[in-house]
């Protein structure tokens, strides 16, 4: 079954995009990073030029730990900038050298067409997130456990489901799969958008009634709220991707130590939610970078197992 996850992501007007791929395209197509003497090809921080890592627009997993990356990387000496695009530019530049790397990469569902169709423009670098599913999610303290106890207690939720944009590809899978495996067609499936749902689960939560929603994993509100995923016996949202790190073509062989470092980096969904929570809800998204050196400061032994202390 092939899943479309993020359909309501936000997308990069043409011209923000042109003046992106611009901006960071006039490196012959190496990822800017040129050529850097006699040592062997290994690119010194002190040398080096710009790391570019190509973010896809709206999706907070990838910005959160691409803005991690580049604290942990300029702290190691290196110049790194950050360039938002849609999911689809990203991958474009990615494979034709403009973006030097992408943290960001679903597989194998949601963006396996994108990494097919770079071939061997592109190397992978290794997962960093197992299992990122598409969830239905209640109150802890809800009394089932599992999707296919969602019809009969329906009642409990006051017959309601929130969901979020009409254009998301959860909610397309909750509309065509979910909703008819478990019989949820008497339920009110509310379409309207992601803030609406997460304001629609705090005002239940404080209120101590039951709610279910359409939600994700990573994302933030597992740090922020006391929710659990409903089981999904029968397999109707999906099987879950992985997050993969990957690079342009090349790129181990010129920042090896870099490469090493993606390579061994992971995170636990807690790890990553933390850091989300500070990001987009304690600190709205206005200063991610304050944000990381909070995450930093509270989880230095995180960082520091990155590049080996």
């Amino acid at each position: 079954m092939t899943v479309k996850r993020r359909g309501g992501a936000i997308i990069a007007t043409t011209a923000a995009v042109a003046l992106t791929l611009a901006a960071c395209g006039d490196d012959g197509g190496n990822g800017g990073n040129g050529d850097n003497g006699d040592n062997g090809g290994a690119a010194d921080p002190a040398d080096a030029e710009p790391i570019v890592v190509g973010v896809h627009s709206g999706w907070e997993e990838g910005i959160a730990v691409s803005h991690l990356w580049q604290h942990v990387l300029e702290e190691q000496g290196y110049t790194v900038e950050l360039e938002t695009a849609d999911a689809g530019i990203v991958f474009t530049g990615l494979a034709a050298g403009d973006y030097d790397l992408n943290f960001d990469t679903w597989l194998p569902l949601t963006h396996d067409s994108y990494i097919e169709e770079a071939g061997e423009d592109v190397e992978e670098l290794g997962i960093w997130l197992e299992e990122a599913p598409l969830t239905i999610a209640v109150n802890a303290d809800a009394p089932i456990d599992s999707l296919d106890e969602l019809a009969d207690n329906a009642d409990l939720f006051d017959n309601r489901l929130i969901g979020i944009e009409a254009g998301a590809g959860l909610t397309e899978q909750t509309q065509n799969e979910a909703i008819p495996t478990y019989g949820l067609e008497d339920m009110e499936y509310l379409i309207s958008s992601t803030p609406a749902m997460l304001t629609e689960l705090s005002a239940a939560l404080d209120a101590g009634d039951n709610v279910a929603v359409t939600l994700w994993r990573p994302h933030w509100a597992y740090d922020e709220f006391d929710i659990k995923d409903l089981e999904d016996p029968e397999g109707a949202m999906g099987e879950p991707d992985d997050i993969y790190n990957y690079a342009t073509a090349g790129f181990s062989e010129e920042y090896p130590e870099v490469a090493e470092w993606i390579e061994g980096f992971e995170l636990t969904h807690d790890e990553l939610h933390e850091l989300e929570n500070i990001m987009f809800n304690e600190m709205d998204g206005e200063d991610n970078d304050a944000a990381v050196q909070q995450w930093v400061d509270e989880n230095p032994e995180i960082v520091d197992g990155i590049t080996g202390g």
